[in-house]
């Protein structure tokens, strides 16, 4: 399983975290989240090769924007 990290802009409160895992939870290969408000860090673990632009669309339909790093 390979972990794959964006740094996300915007976010402030538990709230926001809900709303980017929620909408990258739904992105297939997806098999697990992790996004911390305080650090704006998402990590997800995924067993296959990740659709950049689908997690990057994803975090946008939460409200924020990101880039891998």
């Amino acid at each position: 399983m390979a972990t794959v990290e964006y740094q996300v802009t915007g976010m402030t409160c538990e709230h926001c975290e809900r709303a980017v895992t929620d909408e990258v939870s739904r992105v297939p290969g997806v098999e697990a989240v992790d996004v911390s408000a305080g650090t704006g860090l998402l990590q997800l673990s995924t067993a296959s090769v990740i659709d950049d632009g689908a997690v990057l669309a994803a975090v946008e339909e939460a409200g924020y924007s990101a880039v891998r790093r």
